[in-house]
């Protein structure tokens, strides 16, 4: 058996999970089987650490904790200026002081690289030191945070609460210590792991996605619009342009900018950035879609005929797909240039066409205009209701009708209210993955102005052409769907919003959770102790409620049911694999007391 290299009450430095923090425990024992060792911490958290995650306390070698050879110096540290880092150490008592005090030692002595000493008095100067902290500071806890080395082999970490901290909340640094640690905190130049499908799947879905659209506007415009008649036949490449609709789409997304500035509505702020920085967002959403259906229903009344919208469809979606790479390139040469804290995780891989597409800033702005905000909220989500308002006069007009038909009507009513609920409900937005994380790129540009417009509008274009009688039992199971979903959407994301906002909130004491690593809290009860993501299964039925009008004749006006099936495990495995990652053995117990991820005894 290998000898054991700490032993029962050696105090040692231990790394936390999921972090490059070390922290001063001790040990408590090892467990020659698992060739673990187990600590405590001095807020009584116990862990399982592996050798290579733990070290010799800093007040025994500052070159344990730099990660340096005893008898080689990396860089230059004049006698003085160790002596100024070594008292920070010391006698600065709020966490992390060893890190700041570092980069001010490693400021100092290379601007002052002149008036090294030899090395014979660094050696002294930093015994004589390393005498003095161990008298005075023996009782001492000192963090530190290092560069963790990497490991061939990740092993599970085994997380054991021995002490509850109840409302307890962590010491927060002197406003001098918070600028100090900002100033010093690296920022990461890589993204984190790759997902869809990495360098070679970005480049596939940029060709991908705008076939698929071409694909579905192509195939809905057939008299059958089977999939028996696949491929569709292709027009004259003269059919794809229409200036006209160029300069229709142009003014309608000026249209929503300005309503978008306009004073109207409250400030929100968003999460914190990686720079503790929340921004500021205009969420004045609902006054914008009343604005633009006051301006519609006025444009109808004049005699302006919308049904141009059904008839130059493929127009409208060529126009939209141009103006969205215009904006991805601005996007991205903009970015190459934006400061690092500024751009996203998961869009800075250093691969053009990734990062292209993926999106490279986070939180692009032109002054105070967020152009990743406006694009989510308005121009696309906006134009959806518009689309499917103009698809029920174009039935109207082909069928002969006096009225829209039933399932026109219910498709248009129950989209538009998804639409209104989320405009209504804008601040929301500013907690989701997709704001918090992505960078704002050809990804989120296409799916904002081309995606969503042109391919959540399926039904009602196929409905122009193929209605589909329903009768009043139909309508009522059908509505009835809608308003399950509805409400299971709505009230899983209202109180999500809320405990993300504000976790102590007296409203959500009734809550169970679990406590993480990081801080942070689960919800194991309410809405998120039924299933791990109960907005998803509500944005199911509701989608569900949308394809039952269209009947069952043809696959083509299920296609948002079963793409938004697809979108959402994906997203599922995204947020697995993320919060598996970020919260460590806490996730696996979470996973543990909510089993199911989206469908409660199925999925």
């Amino acid at each position: 058996m290998p000898p054991v290299k700490y032993q029962s009450g050696d105090m040692v430095m231990g790394r936390w999970p999921g972090s490059s923090l070390y922290y001063e425990v001790k040990v408590l024992g090892y467990d020659a089987r698992s060739q673990l060792y187990t600590v405590i911490y001095k807020d009584g958290t116990e862990l399982e650490l592996k050798e290579q995650d733990i070290m010799e306390n800093v007040s025994s070698s500052v070159f344990d904790i730099l990660d340096l050879d005893h008898n080689t110096v990396m860089f230059p540290m004049p006698g003085p200026h160790i002596v100024f880092f070594f008292c920070c150490c010391c006698f600065r008592r709020l966490a992390p002081p060893f890190f700041p005090s570092l980069v001010v030692s490693i400021i100092l002595s290379t601007l002052f690289d002149g008036q090294q000493e030899t090395k014979a008095a660094e050696n002294s100067s930093i015994n004589r030191h390393e005498k003095k902290e161990e008298n005075n500071t023996a009782s001492k806890v000192t963090e530190a945070k290092v560069q963790a080395e990497p490991e061939k082999n990740q092993g599970r970490y085994n997380l054991r609460r021995r002490k509850d901290d109840g409302d307890a909340k962590p010491a927060e640094a002197k406003p001098e210590e918070k600028e100090a640690i900002m100033a010093a905190a690296p920022v990461a130049t890589l993204s984190t792991p790759l997902d869809f499908g990495g360098k070679i799947g970005a480049f596939f879905w940029l060709l991908f996605l705008p076939a698929w659209v071409l694909f579905l506007i192509l195939q809905v415009s057939l008299e059958d619009p089977s999939l028996a008649n696949f491929p569709p036949p292709l027009p004259p490449l003269v059919a794809f342009w229409d200036t006209q609709a160029f300069g229709f789409v142009i003014l309608w997304i000026l249209f929503q900018a300005l309503l978008y500035i306009l004073p109207f509505g409250k400030l929100s702020e968003g999460m914190p950035l990686k720079t503790g920085e929340r921004l500021k967002y205009r969420t004045n959403g609902f006054f914008a879609i009343v604005v633009s259906a006051v301006a519609v229903a006025a444009a109808v009344h004049q005699g302006v005929d919308l049904t141009y919208i059904h008839s130059h469809f493929l127009q409208l979606a060529t126009a939209s797909f141009l103006i969205s790479i215009l904006l991805s390139i601005y996007l991205y040469v903009r970015s190459r240039n934006a400061p690092p804290e500024q751009l996203a995780l998961g869009g800075n891989s250093g691969n053009v066409i990734y990062d292209f597409f993926k999106g490279h800033e986070l939180n692009p702005r032109i002054k105070g205009f967020d152009l990743k905000f406006f694009c989510e909220m308005r121009p696309g989500l906006i134009g959806w209701c518009l689309i499917n308002f103009a698809m029920a006069l174009a039935e109207m007009k082909q069928q002969g009708l006096d009225a829209p038909s039933p399932a026109m009507i219910i498709v248009n009513l129950f989209q538009l209210i998804y639409v209104v609920d989320g405009l209504w409900n804008e601040e929301a937005i500013l907690t989701t993955m997709d704001f918090m994380h992505d960078g704002f790129g050809f990804m989120l540009a296409f799916g904002d102005l081309v995606w969503v417009p042109f391919t959540y509008t399926m039904q009602t274009y196929y409905l122009v052409n193929h209605p589909n009688p329903l009768s009043v039992p139909a309508l009522t199971v059908i509505i009835i769907l809608k308003l399950v979903g509805f409400y299971i959407f709505r009230k899983s994301n209202s109180e999500k919003n809320a405990f993300r906002r504000n976790p102590s909130d007296p409203k959500l004491s009734h809550l169970k959770t679990i406590h993480t690593a990081t801080g942070r809290n689960l919800l194991v009860s309410g809405w998120w102790g039924v299933v791990r993501h109960p907005n998803y299964l509500g944005d199911l039925i509701m989608a569900l409620a949308w394809s039952l009008p269209c009947g069952f004749s043809h696959l083509l006006p299920w296609y948002y049911m079963i793409y938004f099936i697809i979108l959402l495990v994906h997203r599922d495995s995204r947020d697995m694999s993320e919060c598996r990652r970020k919260y460590g053995s806490a996730w696996d117990e979470y996973c543990r007391t909510v089993c199911y991820r989206i469908i409660p005894c199925v999925y």
